[in-house]
C-alpha cells in the first residue's frame, strides 16, 4: 500500500441562513452557551453549530430548546457573522477581544480558526475531529445525514511533518473510509489543502 497526495476539497459557496437578530452567548471557559430557545434551534439547524447541552448524538429532525454549547471556533465564527453577542464576566465583549482570549488559551487557535472559517465559508459543516486524532471532521451535508467524508488536520507551512504520522493517520482515515486532508496555512494566511489516498501497487 502507498499514499498518493492530491488536492481534494472543492470550492463552493456557503448557503447562508438569514438571522433577523443576534443571540446572546455566555462565554464560560473554552465554551459558550446560548440559552434563548429560538436561538438554540436556529443556530443549530442553520449549519449544525454547537451541541445541545446533555445530548450525546443530536438528530437533525429533532428540535432542541435547551442550552446550546459552542466551541471557541464556532463562537468566534458566529460572532464575526453577527449571529452572536458575547457576554463574559457579566459584560459584553467584542469579537476581537474574544479572539485574543481564545489565543491565550490555545496557541494553535489562529491557524485552526483560519481553516475552520475557510471551510465554513465554502459551505462545509465542520465538527471536531478529536476522536480521530485530527482537528476536524468535515461534512458536505451534516451529521445524521452522512458520515463525514473528510478528516482535516491543520499544520503551519514552516512546521515539519513527520512521515510516520502521515502513514499512521492515513491508515486510520482509510480504516474509517474517510479522505485525510492536511490544511497547510502559510504565513500570509493562504491555505492549501493536500489530500492523501491509499492506493495498491
Amino acid at each position: 500500500m502507498g499514499i498518493e497526495a492530491r488536492t481534494r476539497i472543492r470550492d463552493r459557496s456557503a448557503d447562508r441562513e438569514g438571522f433577523k437578530e443576534s443571540y446572546e452567548a455566555v462565554v464560560v471557559g473554552v465554551r459558550s452557551l446560548v440559552f434563548d430557545p429560538e436561538g438554540v434551534e436556529k443556530i443549530y439547524s442553520a449549519g449544525f453549530y454547537g451541541k445541545p447541552f446533555g445530548v450525546k448524538k443530536p438528530k437533525p429532525s429533532m428540535r432542541y430548546k435547551g442550552p446550546l454549547e459552542l466551541s471557541m471556533l464556532e463562537t468566534l465564527y458566529l460572532c464575526e457573522k453577527g449571529v452572536l453577542r458575547l457576554i463574559m464576566n457579566g459584560s459584553e465583549i467584542k469579537c476581537r477581544d474574544f479572539k485574543e482570549y481564545a489565543e491565550k488559551i490555545d496557541r494553535d487557535f489562529e491557524p485552526q480558526y483560519m481553516v475552520y472559517r475557510d471551510l465554513r465559508d465554502r459551505g462545509y459543516v465542520v465538527r471536531s475531529g478529536m476522536k480521530y486524532g485530527v482537528a476536524f471532521a468535515v461534512y458536505e451535508k451534516g451529521p445524521g445525514y452522512e458520515h463525514a467524508p473528510y478528516l482535516v488536520d491543520v499544520i503551519k507551512m514552516e512546521e515539519t511533518l513527520d512521515p510516520i504520522m502521515i502513514v499512521r493517520t492515513g491508515r486510520l482515515s482509510h480504516s474509517v473510509r474517510k479522505t485525510l486532508i492536511y490544511a497547510v496555512v502559510g504565513k500570509s494566511g493562504d491555505i492549501r489543502y493536500i489530500g492523501f489516498k491509499w492506493i495498491k501497487f
